[in-house]
């Protein structure tokens, strides 16, 4: 299954992972920026693109942590342009995986 990736003149392009970096999320249904691309889970069995994700905001300067990373999946992505990406989902399909550090405490029994 293959993103339509568009230019200004609604070509399609090749995009990397690198270029998939720092563009800003966007869903359609409200609007609302959702914040960047941060990182992409790749299922290595099938070498295909599964999500990308966008690390959730940080509490207090980072000294609290963050809030929880936002996944979206890959079939929720409607269009990739040069500067945004335009998803199309609910906030319950976005789901969110735990932050770094709460795996930690959990172990720790905090």
């Amino acid at each position: 299954m293959r993103k339509k990736i568009l230019t200004e003149r609604k070509m399609e392009m090749n995009c990397r992972i690198v270029d998939l970096r720092n563009k800003d999320v966007i869903n359609v249904k409200d609007g609302a920026r959702l914040g960047c691309v941060s990182d992409v889970e790749v299922n290595t069995a099938t070498a295909r693109l599964v999500a990308i994700v966008i690390y959730g905001r940080l509490k207090c300067f980072g000294l609290l942590g963050r809030e929880d990373d936002c996944v979206i999946d890959w079939d929720d992505i409607e269009v990739i342009g040069e500067d945004t990406v335009l998803v199309n989902c609910t906030p319950r399909r976005c789901r969110c995986k735990p932050g770094r550090f709460e795996n930690f405490f959990r172990m720790l029994g905090c």
